[in-house]
């Protein structure tokens, strides 16, 4: 295969970010009385444990899954350690919280962290102790030898605990067999969960200091190039406590034609950003329509000299030019927006020469330059605040709502300034998941595939955030892989050729973002659905089709350490679904059940995922219910067996509001719903029953955020054509596009 040997550059940056992390991890750094043999946690005189958690909490229970990492391979006494969300630092090296990376990313790097602890400390609790390190064991932390113990804590007062690691010495220690593990893998209460039930947990919107006052952005009519003409404050200056309207001057060019309204309580702000009326010059999206953007990535990808090629086997051309049947099939996908519980804000100050941004984000590695941009200043004197997000899903890896904040404070001098969106501004200025439009083909021979093209055409969010992360392809033309994973699959379908092309037309309209699951939430929609398209052409049964060529040949065989086992671990998944959902049973009149199988995010950390969706069509208004969805996972170590499934659950879930009732449109340059009125999520009354099976397994634990976003909308639309044989291939899929599909 002739394509490019890292897809996301993703291992570049998290190589660097490891490398630095590492390289800190052999000086320890505790307060006076505790030991610190990590910058990743801390051990105290009494025994007490602290992790320091780098990754963002916005619901996923990601403290209690790292803690339990260290407590394990630490063999703490779990009653004893606790975890702190800590602040933006140099020395964490690459903080970021997405893409179902965090347990993937941070499970080598505490693991080996507590490993060093765990030796040492049964070092000098063996000297301690009068006896040879060898013959003493280390358990709930305490060290036992010849049938005397002592406590972590005690080793910490009164041991010699001057032994260094370096990086070399910690990137030897692996961590421990499945069989020796007590805390991986079995439940244990969610230490996240308590503040959030009985209100100490703080959030972003909760942050406050003295003195701080209040403010409300004024959106521009286009998200760039927008110019300020005049700002009329008198309506706004018979608010009470309205203090003062300034349009702001952002040199990151992040927040571009932004006013900022200044008063005294948001209350206050809400109502004089409401009197104000400020004049612009809009940029060059301002008529830019939903149709404009699907008709431009139509466009594009029929100019064969566009994109960049992920995958480029050889003989693609000539396997199409000699196949007895060829498929080809057009798949689209809507504008969708994050619309998380807690919009978007953040308080910002300068204070003893250092600028505070206190708020909830996911991407401090990125945010920090756009802020020291934006403020003139070295990103050493900045520092993110760490606190709860209310609901994330890759809106917060955006941090301009922190840069906003920022300039708000800078403008009036560094004093305390608190910015608050509210729902319309926040959907606004979301950075929505890109319309997508997808063409996938397939040569046929023989009832299986032998050869198969996908051109793929979306929004880059990479491209306006972090171009930096964007690799080239075989054709040396670069693209975005958050915008194409999926569509690299593990099938074995002969000469492959994957194609991902920009929008440019998106990417100057909006700031086209990651939503969860990315690219994948579109890439295997189009993938899963035409399998059982081709499936039908080739007169198969749609699991023994996909069953026969997850054969896990040549590139497909995975490798070590993440992918052990490659696309036969997707075929057990595939095949325990099957089982599982009742595959092949009869169902009543007007119900289907569909299937849908994918890898979940990215090829070198497959999460191995199955849905089966029952779903029933009413076909005189073509309304479809899904009656139940069952998902089989395979993820390697389970870590945090509630929070894997409260992963699971919610990510189906988002999945099935995709599939059937989320989505929007741009009108005019904007976003035409922006409250909860008319962008409909999944309500509570449209909940199915959610099955969900993890395979066990020892391997490497991998990701859980997104990858069940990825398999239920196709599984839905599979099934919709199994129960009235109608097939759509528009998502969201609308009641009228299923009843035009059945008189079809």
């Amino acid at each position: 295969m002739n394509a490019p040997t890292d897809l996301s550059r993703r291992g570049f940056l998290v190589t660097v970010g490891a490398a630095g992390a590492t390289f800190a991890l052999s000086a320890p750094a505790g307060a006076a009385g505790s030991y610190a043999p990590t910058i990743w946690y801390t051990i105290d005189t009494s025994g007490n444990v602290v992790v320091h958690v780098i990754r963002a909490e916005m619901g996923q229970h990601v403290g209690t899954a790292i803690a339990r990492i260290v407590a394990e391979e630490l063999e703490a006494d779990w009653s004893k350690v606790s975890f702190v969300h800590v602040d933006s630092d140099p020395k964490w090296g690459l903080m970021v919280t997405g893409g179902s990376w965090s347990v993937w990313q941070s499970y080598p790097l505490y693991s080996q962290a507590a490993a060093a602890g765990r030796i040492t400390l049964v070092e000098a609790g063996a000297r301690l102790l009068g006896g040879p390190p060898a013959q003493a064991t280390a358990r709930d932390g305490r060290v036992t030898l010849g049938g005397k113990s002592i406590g972590y804590g005690e080793i910490v007062a009164r041991g010699d605990l001057s032994r260094r690691w370096s990086p070399e010495d910690l990137a030897k220690l692996q961590p421990k067999p499945a069989t020796t593990r007590r805390l991986l893998g079995r439940p244990a209460p969610q230490r996240d969960i308590p503040g959030k039930v009985d209100g100490s947990a703080v959030y972003g919107l909760d942050a406050k200091v003295p003195g701080m006052i209040y403010a409300r952005p004024r959106l521009p009519p286009t998200r760039y190039g927008a110019k300020v003409v005049s700002i009329d404050d008198r309506e706004a200056r018979k608010v009470p406590g309205f203090i003062r309207a300034l349009a702001m001057d952002d040199p990151s060019g992040t927040v571009p034609g932004l006013v900022m309204v200044y008063a005294e309580t948001f209350v206050a702000a809400d109502r004089a950003a409401e009197a104000l009326k400020v004049t612009w010059t809009p940029g060059p999206g301002a008529g830019v329509s939903e149709a404009d953007l699907q008709a431009r990535a139509r466009a594009l990808i029929a100019d064969r000299s566009k994109g960049g090629l992920v995958v480029e086997d050889p003989g693609v051309d000539a396997a199409f030019s000699a196949a007895r049947k060829t498929v080809e099939r057009t798949y689209t996908t809507s504008t969708a927006l994050h619309f998380q519980m807690e919009p978007v804000n953040a308080l910002a100050f300068e204070k003893d020469g250092v600028f505070e941004i206190h708020t909830g984000n996911q991407w401090q590695s990125l945010v920090l330059p756009w802020l020291a941009q934006a403020l003139g200043r070295k990103e050493e004197t900045i520092v993110l605040r760490t606190h709860l997000l209310g609901g994330g899903f890759g809106r917060r890896l955006n941090g301009d709502y922190a840069v906003a904040a920022a300039l708000a404070s800078k403008a009036i001098g560094g004093k305390p300034v608190k910015v608050v969106w509210t729902r319309a501004d926040d959907s606004r200025f979301d950075s929505p998941r890109s319309p997508s439009v997808q063409v996938v083909k397939a040569a046929l021979d023989g009832g299986r595939i032998v050869a198969m093209q996908h051109d793929c055409c979306a929004g880059w969010p990479t491209q306006a955030m972090a171009p930096f992360f964007m690799p080239k392809g075989a054709n040396d033309a670069p693209f975005d892989p958050f915008a194409i994973n999926g569509a690299n699959h593990w099938y074995s379908v002969g000469a492959h050729r994957v194609r991902a092309i920009g929008n440019d037309l998106a990417n100057e309209t909006f700031r086209p973002g990651w939503l969860r699951s990315v690219g994948p939430g579109f890439t295997n929609w189009a993938v899963e659905s035409f399998m059982d398209e081709a499936a039908a052409e080739a007169g198969a049964d749609p699991v023994a089709f996909r069953l026969a060529m997850l054969d896990a040949s040549g590139r497909n065989a995975g490798s070590a350490p993440n992918a052990v086992g490659g696309a036969r671990r997707q075929a057990a998944v595939l095949k325990r679904l099957a089982t599982k959902a009742g595959w092949g049973q009869a169902l009543p009149r007007n119900t289907g059940l569909g299937i849908a199988t994918t890898f979940g995010q990215e090829r070198d950390m497959p999460t191995w995922t199955g849905c089966a969706a029952r779903v029933r069509v009413d076909p005189a208004t073509g309304a479809v219910k899904v009656e139940k969805l069952t998902l089989v996972i395979d993820c390697g170590t389970v870590v945090n067996p509630d929070g894997a499934l409260a992963q699971v659950e919610g990510a189906a879930l988002w999945g099935l509001s995709l599939a059937l009732h989320e989505g929007t449109a741009f009108e005019n340059g904007q976003v035409k719903d922006v409250n909860l009125d008319t962008y409909t999520p999944l309500r509570m009354g449209d909940v199915p029953d959610v099955e969900v099976e993890f395979i066990p397994s020892a391997e490497a634990p991998v990701g859980l955020g997104e990858p069940a976003t990825t398999v239920v909308g196709p599984a839905i639309g599979n099934a919709i054509y199994r129960a009235v044989g109608a097939r759509v291939r528009d998502l969201p899929i609308r009641p009228a596009a299923v009843k035009a599909a059945i008189k079809a």
